[in-house]
Parts: C-alpha cells; sequence; structure tokens
C-alpha cells in the first residue's frame, strides 16, 4: 500500500501551474519586445548568445525539481509489514455535510473546514475504535468503509470538498441510510453514527431512517454546525455572495431542530459546533466510551519504508544542472555575425 505521511504539502502542486504560466508569460513578453525592436532573426543576434531552446530546457529542469521536491516532503511510503491488531472498541461512522451550504463562514473559517478539524481531534481520542466516513449532500456515498487504519481516514478526510457530490441538496436520511448499510448487519449493539451537518434538509423521511437505523442498533449523535440566524454563502463564480432567482442574498440557516429530532429518536445526543471543537470532541468521545464495545482485528499495515531521500535527491540533482547550464550559447563576436558587418569586411 502507498501513502503519503504528509498530505498537507500535496497542496504545493498547484503551484506547478502557477510556475508553468509564469513561463509562458515570460516567453511571450520575450518574443514580444523582440518584434518591438526590428526582425526577430537579426535582433536575436545582437544578444550575447541567447537561446530559446536553452531558457525552455532550464524551466523544464526547474519545473521537474519542483515536483521531485514536493513529492519528497510529502515522504511517499510504502507498507513493509502487515500485522493483525485486535482492539476493543465500537463502530464508528461519521456522515459528513458537503453540500455548498457548509462554506458558509458563521463557523471560521468556513462550517466545511471546521467540521474536518472537529473529525480530527475525535480520530485523536479514537484510538480502540474503527472508524468509516459517509459524504453526503443531494446523494450520500461511503467514502471509506469501516477500518482501524487512522492514517488512511486523515488522508480521505484531506480529499472531501462539496465537489465530490454535484447534485445538491442535503440528504440527510440518505445518509443514515447508506451509514446503516455500512454496519455489519449481525449486530444489534456496538455501533455509533455521528452526522455532522447544518441540518438544512430538503427531503422527508430522516426520523424514519433513523428509527430503522436504532432497530438495527445504531446510536446516533448529531453535530450541528453553524449559527440559526445564518450567514450569507459565498459563490465561486463571482467572487462575491450567492443570490437567489429575484437577486436577493442567499442565507444559509443552522436547522437545530431537525438535527435535534434525529438524535432523539436515535437515542443519542445533539450537540451544537460553532467556535467549541474541543468541547464537542470530549461529550462526543466520552459518549462512544460509555458505549459496549467489542473485540475485532483488522489486518492493517504497522511498517512503512519511507521513500523521501530518493525524490529530493532527483531535485536537487536537478537543480545542480539547471545551475550549470547557460541560458544561451557561447559566441566569440555577436557584431560579426550580422550580414552589414560581415559584407563590409568583406568590402
Amino acid at each position: 500500500m502507498l501513502r503519503f505521511q504528509h498530505t498537507e504539502y500535496l497542496w504545493a502542486f498547484a503551484l506547478l501551474i502557477v510556475l508553468a504560466l509564469a513561463f509562458v508569460w515570460v516567453s511571450w513578453w520575450k518574443r514580444r519586445s523582440i518584434r518591438r525592436i526590428g526582425d526577430p532573426g537579426m535582433v536575436e543576434k545582437l544578444f550575447s548568445g541567447y537561446s530559446r531552446k536553452l531558457f525552455t530546457l532550464k524551466f523544464i529542469l526547474i519545473f521537474l525539481a519542483f515536483f521531485f521536491g514536493v513529492i519528497g516532503l510529502a515522504n511517499l511510503q510504502k507498507g513493509s509489514r502487515v500485522e493483525k491488531i485486535t482492539r476493543k472498541g465500537v463502530d464508528v461512522i461519521i456522515a459528513l455535510d458537503v453540500s455548498k451550504s457548509m462554506l458558509a463562514t458563521d463557523a471560521k473559517p468556513d462550517r466545511l473546514t471546521r467540521a474536518k478539524q472537529l473529525i480530527t481531534k475525535l480520530m485523536e481520542q479514537m484510538d480502540n475504535d474503527r472508524i468509516g466516513m459517509v459524504v453526503f449532500a443531494g446523494n450520500a456515498y461511503l467514502q471509506m468503509p469501516l477500518t482501524v487504519d487512522y492514517s488512511a481516514a486523515r488522508m480521505f478526510l484531506g480529499s472531501i470538498t462539496p465537489d465530490l457530490i454535484p447534485r445538491q441538496g442535503t440528504e440527510i436520511g440518505e445518509a443514515i441510510r447508506v451509514s446503516d448499510e455500512a454496519f455489519n448487519k449481525k449486530e444489534r449493539k456496538h455501533k455509533a453514527l455521528i452526522i455532522i451537518s447544518d441540518g438544512e434538509d430538503h427531503q422527508a423521511g430522516a426520523s424514519a431512517e433513523a428509527k430503522k437505523a436504532l432497530e438495527n442498533g445504531v446510536v446516533i449523535y448529531t453535530v450541528g454546525i453553524g449559527s440559526p440566524t445564518g450567514s450569507p454563502l459565498p459563490d465561486p463564480e463571482t467572487g462575491g455572495l450567492k443570490k437567489d432567482n429575484e437577486g436577493n442574498t442567499v442565507i444559509s440557516k443552522l436547522n437545530e431542530e431537525e438535527l435535534k429530532k434525529i438524535a432523539s429518536t436515535g437515542k443519542g445526543m445533539y450537540l451544537h459546533l460553532l467556535n467549541n471543537t474541543d468541547e464537542v470532541v470530549e461529550a462526543l468521545s466520552d459518549r462512544i466510551d460509555k458505549m459496549e464495545q467489542k473485540e475485532f482485528g483488522e489486518n492493517v499495515f504497522t511498517d512503512y519504508n519511507s521513500y523521501f531521500q530518493y525524490f529530493l535527491g532527483i531535485c536537487l540533482v536537478l537543480l545542480v544542472l539547471e545551475f550549470f547550464i547557460p541560458e544561451g550559447t557561447t559566441r566569440k563576436s555577436n557584431a560579426n555575425n550580422l550580414p552589414g558587418i560581415q559584407k563590409a569586411e568583406a568590402a
């Protein structure tokens, strides 16, 4: 199994696009400047050995060095040893709302980011439990089945964005159904579902699905994120605030009543998340720890071989090569290459 130990560095790949655009712009600017001076073929001969090919080669070396450097910093690893880990805990599935309303900023920096921070801290308190993830908006999908591999769980969490589910909405009922199916149907206990959402459910049936899940032994906890007074939604297309068809600013409000009703039906607990992440984590951890636990085993990678040194080595070699490659060719005399001067000398 391959993985990146430090996935946060992978965002630096976006800078490769910036680097490529900068190269295109500089190349265009140089060509335009040459054309303004005069005939491109004649003008380039005035430069001290200028070479477009060498300039392009130097850029390619820098581009590749940056690419391998990012992989090295993220530390690509491969699992080297598999062990069967036996633990005592419960099965916990986290259903995370990824609808566009989760981009509201009443929870800083936005609801979705705050929810992911909550999940990260919660996983730090759940070393002996199996964890799975469901993402939902207008549909619901099992993002990660139940596992004790928390490194993989963090990697999956980092990749979650609203773009995962194109169909918008907040189908909490569908999220409960998908989560219930991800648990072991033969068991009637040791199962907890944590729903993190702003509660803007546009479909009925969430309470009915919560009742079915409870019959299968699933205790449901709900975490409402945002404020009841609401917050406007950013519009990525315009860079401003999202408007409805009548031109009014769209306000997304936390629907606590819906989430409280689901938690009550699921014999769990409702918690409000805004700027109190640690308090919510403590409350959830306390409830989960008090649940009846079971023993389970799972084969997981316990040792990983790191390969960062190879990628950083390639990066260093490419940078050294780029340093020693000149941007132009060496010529004894630029003036002697001009046709007019050659004719004068011949005369």
